[in-house]
C-alpha cells in the first residue's frame, strides 16, 4: 500500500474514538447460530434541539383553555387534534395532526406518552425552585449539557450515560458484540464507564476506501485487515491500533448483518430518519438470529431549536418534522412486527428539553424544562400518559419562570424513564443505583410503561 493511498483510506473510514477494542472474526458469512428466544434491543431516537412538547399532545377538556391563551399564535386548534381513546392524566387528549400515525399506534396499545419528564436530582416544585430550597440540576436551558444531562452524564468528568453504564452491569449472558451503537457522532446516552461504543453507518460501512469488507480475500481488504492487528510498544500507538481494529471489526460485522438482511414491510421516506431507521429494521432480525442479547441503538436526529418559524409547511418547522418522525416510526414498528421482533424492541424518543409554552418573538419558543416523550413497541403498555401533566397555565403552579413564560419543573425524571427500559432490558434492581444515583431521593425507581 503506497502511503498517499494509506492516508486517503485513513481519512475516509469510518472510525470513531472509542469504538469496539476487540479482534477481528473470521469466516463471518460461514457462521450458523441457535434460536435465538431472548434478544431486546431499545432504539432511542433523540430530537436535537429541544422539541417542544407542548405541541405533541395536548388536553381537549377544559385545560385546552388553558393551553390556547398561553400559547396564543403557536395553538393547535382544537379540531386539529387528532384525539386519543379514552382519557389518562386526568385529561382527554389530542397529538398534533402530523403525529396522526402514532394516535394509530396509541389507540392500538403499542405506544404510551410520558408527561413533562426531564432531569431532576430530587422531587422538586416550581415553588421550592423559586425558594432556592432543593437542588437543581445545573446547567439548565444549555443544549449541550441537557442533551448530555438527559443520556445519563452525572456532571462530572465519568462522560458515560445511563445504557452505557447498564449494559456492562448485566450479567455475562446478556453480553455480546454491538450492544453499544450509535448512528452518528453523538454516543453519551450509550458510553459505559469502559466498554467501547460501536458506529453503525445508515449506509452501511462494506467500503473502506478500495477495501470491501464483504470480500475478505481481497488484496485491500487484507491490508485493512492486517493493519487492524498491528501492535505497539508505544502506549498512544497502542490506542490508536485497539480502535482502529476495533472499528474494522465492528464495520465487518454490521456488513455481515447488512448483507444477511432482507428489505423492511414498512414504507419509509426517503429523508434522513426514514434511511437510518430504515437500516435498523433490516438489521435487527439478523443481530437476533445471530443470537445477540441486548442492543442499545442511539439515533439523533432533527433540529428542534425553533425559536423562529415553528408552525408551517416549511421543511424546518415543529409540523414538518414531526410529520417525518411519525411516518418513521409508524414504518419502523411495522416492520418489526412483520420481522418478528416486534415484541423485542422498545423505542424512546426524547429530546434536549421542552419549550416555553409562551410563544417567544418570530413565532418560535424558547428553552425550557420538563417534556413529553413517547416510548412505542410491543412489550409497552401502551395507550396511556405516565407521569403528571403539568398544569398549563403562565406563572401557574408548574412554572418554574419568574416571568411566568410557561416553562415547565418536571414531575417525572429522566432517570426513572431510564431505570424502568434498563430494568425491561436485564438490569438487576440492585444495581439501579450504581446506574442512576439521584434515584436514592426518589420513592419510586421504576414506571409502570414497560
Amino acid at each position: 500500500m503506497k502511503r498517499r493511498d494509506f492516508l486517503k483510506f485513513g481519512t475516509s473510514a469510518p472510525l470513531l474514538a472509542g469504538a469496539s477494542t476487540a479482534g477481528l472474526l473470521g469466516a463471518l458469512g460461514s457462521a450458523t447460530y441457535a434460536a435465538n428466544t431472548d434478544y431486546k434491543a431499545l432504539v432511542c431516537v433523540f430530537l436535537m434541539g429541544g422539541n417542544d412538547g407542548n405541541n405533541v399532545i395536548v388536553p381537549t377538556d377544559g385545560a385546552y383553555n388553558d393551553y390556547s391563551a398561553g400559547r396564543l399564535d403557536l395553538a393547535l386548534p382544537k379540531n386539529s387534534l387528532v384525539a386519543l381513546n379514552g382519557s389518562s392524566a386526568g385529561h382527554t387528549l389530542g397529538v398534533h395532526p402530523s403525529l396522526s400515525p402514532l394516535a394509530a399506534l396509541y389507540n392500538q396499545q403499542r405506544l404510551a406518552f410520558i408527561a413533562n419528564a426531564g432531569p431532576l436530582v430530587e422531587p422538586l416544585t416550581a415553588a421550592q425552585m423559586k425558594a432556592h430550597s432543593r437542588t437543581t440540576p445545573p446547567f439548565l436551558l444549555s443544549h449541550s449539557d441537557q442533551v448530555a444531562i438527559q443520556q445519563g452524564w452525572g456532571f462530572d468528568e465519568d462522560a458515560s450515560g445511563w445504557a452505557g453504564r447498564s449494559l456492562e452491569l448485566l450479567p455475562a449472558n446478556l453480553q455480546n458484540d454491538l450492544r453499544a451503537v450509535t448512528m452518528d457522532d453523538h454516543r453519551t446516552l450509550v458510553m459505559g464507564k469502559q466498554s467501547p461504543v460501536s458506529f453503525m453507518n445508515a449506509y452501511g460501512s462494506r467500503y473502506w476506501g478500495q477495501a470491501d469488507l464483504a470480500q475478505p480475500q481481497q488484496g485491500w481488504t487484507q491490508t485493512v485487515n492486517r493493519i487492524s492487528q498491528w501492535q505497539f510498544a508505544n502506549e498512544y500507538e497502542a490506542e490508536y491500533s485497539r480502535t482502529f481494529g476495533g472499528a474494522v471489526r465492528d464495520s465487518t460485522l454490521i456488513t455481515n448483518a447488512l448483507l444477511q438482511a432482507s428489505p423492511p414491510a414498512g414504507n419509509f421516506a426517503d429523508n434522513d430518519l426514514g434511511v437510518r431507521l430504515r437500516t435498523l429494521a433490516s438489521a435487527l432480525p439478523v443481530f437476533k438470529s445471530m443470537g445477540y442479547k441486548r442492543q442499545v441503538f442511539l439515533v439523533s436526529w432533527g433540529s428542534f431549536d425553533t425559536h423562529t418559524g415553528q408552525r408551517g409547511s416549511a421543511a424546518s418547522t415543529q409540523d414538518s418534522q414531526l410529520a417525518q418522525l411519525a411516518s418513521a416510526l409508524s414504518a419502523f414498528d411495522q416492520s418489526n412486527v412483520a420481522a418478528g421482533v416486534g415484541g423485542d424492541v422498545t423505542t424512546l424518543v426524547m429530546s434536549d428539553f421542552g419549550r416555553t409554552l409562551k410563544p417567544a418573538s418570530g413565532g418560535g419558543s424558547d428553552h425550557s424544562w420538563g417534556n413529553n416523550w413517547l416510548v412505542m413497541g410491543g412489550p409497552v403498555k401502551g395507550g396511556q400518559v405516565y407521569g403528571q401533566f403539568p398544569s398549563l397555565v403562565l406563572g401557574g403552579v408548574d412554572d418554574f419562570d419568574s416571568a411566568g413564560e410557561g416553562r415547565w419543573v418536571p414531575t417525572t425524571s429522566s432517570d426513572q424513564v431510564g431505570s424502568t427500559v434498563m430494568q425491561w432490558m436485564g438490569l438487576a434492581p440492585s444495581s439501579v443505583l450504581d446506574v442512576f444515583p439521584n434515584l436514592a431521593n426518589f420513592p419510586q425507581q421504576k414506571l409502570g410503561f414497560l
